[in-house]
């Protein structure tokens, strides 16, 4: 793959833009105590974050089609840094802290699809989707990193200097991206272009759709484990006194998110080479059954439990990047950022509802019992069961450049009824 300025200045940006990511996840459990906070208050508060970037990622993707993302990109990286110092040093409770994490999501909303779209469109063909692998894998290693960021200084210096890396990071991608990246004018649309937030042709693109509907219950899946696995590991070490703790569940978490983007990149690769739709359809199903055992696993010693989250975690990571790079690939010309828009509201909002719902389902049995972590986990087997029953349906095609590659259905999903 050719690497050029762009190329670099935007996976650099989002590498800084994402040391904070998962700061508020690892330190779930300090705040659980701090705030006297409820199961579903912190669900809240993880699930928070993914529904205000559903609600403004719509907007703020699209207009990358109309607008140079560079300017959004900007925008919302200073957001993001202001949303993590008000966190720090202003949340005060459950509602305060509500308010910062939205903010967060919002800030993310206009810097992580937006940055793809930028990204996007410095290439084509099958180097487009290495371009993606490695957007994704740059997110994905700075994320998994602000487990262990957070839990270091967590213990050195208190929870609230644990989110100041967040901030820190978010001013650095802002001049990583202000310096690095050109000026992009929009590319004109193949017709006549449409409202800014008429979806109604994307969601005809039956391919596109598939990938973001698979999207969704990937991420539903995804955030319910980052933000609940310190959480969960924290439970599984205490039920398990006196036994081999090799390292603290927040480092387990680090070295989670680490396997998961060398899972992702290669996930990619093993797309393009046996076939992107039989790929992620095995994936899925793959990932099913491992939710509905993960959680159970709290009966057993602490390194046998974190062993199988890693385990999960390559499985959840492996078609992350296939998924992305297959809704951006299927795009039709001069609605990339529209398509992307849809792909990343169907995904978080499937982060959205992946915490909040794993920590309802352990209130709703009584709080934090083995019984309680299965079943809350195991309602993941579920949501991607139908999510894999939905993208057998739409039958998406392969991207240019994978092999065996399948055309997706010549039949354009039927328009919405209003």
């Amino acid at each position: 793959m050719t690497w050029n300025r762009g190329i670099v200045a935007m996976c650099a940006a989002q590498a800084c833009a994402q040391i904070g990511a998962f700061a508020v996840a690892a330190l779930i459990p300090t705040l659980l105590t701090e705030w006297s906070l409820s199961h579903t208050e912190a669900g809240w508060i993880s699930g928070i974050y993914y529904a205000a970037y559903t609600l403004t990622v719509p907007l703020l993707s699209s207009l990358t089609d109309r607008v140079d993302p560079k300017r959004i990109y900007l925008g919302s990286v200073a957001l993001t840094a202001l949303a993590f110092a008000g966190f720090a040093w202003v949340a005060t409770g459950f509602w305060s802290a509500l308010a910062c994490r939205a903010l967060m999501g919002v800030g993310w909303a206009g810097s992580y699809m937006p940055g793809l779209k930028a990204l996007s469109d410095l290439v084509e063909g099958p180097q487009q989707s290495r371009a993606v692998a490695a957007h994704a894998a740059a997110v994905g290693i700075s994320g998994a990193l602000s487990f262990g960021v957070a839990g270091v200084v967590n213990a050195w210096l208190g929870w609230q200097w644990a989110l100041v890396p967040g901030a820190l990071g978010a001013a650095l991608a802002f001049v990583f991206v202000l310096v690095g990246l050109p000026a992009r004018p929009p590319r004109p649309a193949s017709g006549p272009r449409g409202a800014l937030l008429d979806f109604r042709p994307i969601l005809r693109n039956r391919s596109a759709l598939a990938y973001s509907l698979a999207y969704c219950v990937h991420t539903w899946e995804m955030s319910a484990l980052r933000a609940w696995v310190v959480t969960f590991l924290t439970f599984a070490a205490a039920q398990s006194a006196g036994a081999w703790t090799p390292i603290a569940p927040a480092s387990v978490a680090s070295v989670m998110g680490l396997l998961g983007v060398w899972a992702s990149v290669w996930g990619n690769e093993l797309s393009i080479r046996f076939g992107r739709r039989r790929f992620i359809l095995g994936t899925l199903l793959g990932s099913a059954a491992m939710a509905g055992v993960i959680g159970f696993s709290a009966a057993l010693p602490y390194a046998g439990a974190a062993l199988l989250v890693l385990v999960y975690a390559i499985l959840i990571w492996s078609d992350s990047s296939s998924l992305t790079a297959g809704s951006a690939g299927s795009a039709e010309p001069g609605r990339r950022g529209a398509t992307l828009a849809v792909h990343s509201t169907l995904g978080y909002a499937g982060g959205f509802l992946g915490p909040l719902a794993l920590g309802v389902t352990l209130d709703l049995l009584g709080g934090a019992t083995v019984l309680g972590w299965g079943v809350a986990f195991g309602h993941v087997t579920i949501v991607l069961l139908a999510g894999a029953l939905a993208f057998v349906w739409l039958r998406p095609a392969d991207l240019a450049g994978d092999r065996q590659a399948t055309p997706a259905r010549p039949v354009a999903a039927p328009a919405p009824r209003g």
